[in-house]
């Protein structure tokens, strides 16, 4: 198969499961957007990046492996030694599960990733990403033109808003809000690793992001990331990514602003933006 060529369908065939030496009948894991299926001990699911990218992303994840503070889903190879079988790859299970509010320990979780991928380069794939959440990236941080994009909701506030910040871009896990799971006695399991190249800082502000416009949080949720005091300027570029995001996936959209989940933190941002200048 060639580089990003993905065959995998809604279940894992038995050539997927050939491929990994897998026996059993695969069984659908909650969340993983129902793409995740467990055979044994073994989580299977799609790849539908680059197969340098996978490459690149087992490297890290192997390094990651056998943290105290932290746990990784560490990748496993076909019988053939190739990372992906049919555009499926495979991780051995590790408990785990997402719980509600927990918005600040997935921060926690995630700063402590960050200082473990403090020292990693940049990979060059990320720069020829074209996916619509790398577009509203390069949006959010003046890397392509916001004119582009002016059905976006609130650009216009939030864009006046912003300032410069100077925190140091390394690599990142950018979408770490539903991609921390717990479990009693153990690390956090952090999944799905959606690398880009920014601030630590901006990682954390995507996931209040999320928090104040799609899980429902009140406005109290910034207040202890407000210690760092550039923090709403990141927070105003999370917004911009998420809102960018949307926009692209749902083109026509258009909400009246009584059922528009962004107002109140577009409100709330631009307010905090304001006096902390």
């Amino acid at each position: 198969m060639g580089d990003g060529e993905a065959r995998s369908s809604a279940r894992p065939e038995a050539a997927v499961l050939a491929a990994f030496d897998l026996d059993g009948e695969p069984q659908l894991l909650a969340g993983g957007q129902g793409r995740s299926w467990l055979v044994g001990e073994v989580v299977l699911k799609p790849w539908d990046g680059t197969r340098s990218a996978l490459q690149w992303q087992a490297g890290v994840l192997t390094r990651l492996d056998g943290r105290d503070d932290l746990r990784v889903s560490v990748p496993l190879c076909t019988v053939d030694g190739q990372w992906s079988s049919y555009g499926w790859t495979a991780s051995r299970y590790q408990p785990g599960e997402h719980l509600p509010g927990r918005w600040h320990d997935v921060i926690a979780a995630g700063q402590r990733l960050h200082a473990a991928l403090a020292d990693e380069p940049k990979p060059a794939f990320l720069s020829t990403r074209t996916d619509i959440w790398s577009i509203a990236d390069r949006v959010a941080w003046d890397e392509l033109p916001v004119e582009n994009h002016a059905g976006a909701e609130h650009l216009d506030r939030l864009f006046t808003a912003r300032r410069p910040v100077d925190g140091v871009a390394q690599l990142v896990h950018g979408d770490l809000t539903g991609n921390v799971l717990f479990h009693p006695g153990l690390p956090p399991l952090i999944i799905d690793l959606s690398p880009y190249w920014r601030p630590p800082a901006f990682a954390s502000a995507v996931v209040i992001a999320d928090a104040l416009v799609f899980e429902g949080a009140g406005a109290d949720v910034v207040a202890p990331m407000l210690v760092y005091p550039a923090f709403p300027q990141y927070l105003l570029r999370a917004l911009i990514f998420r809102a960018v995001t949307d926009h692209l996936a749902r083109p026509h959209l258009r909400r009246p602003d009584a059922d528009n989940p962004y107002e109140p933190a577009v409100d709330l941002v631009i307010d905090l933006a304001a006096t902390s200048r």
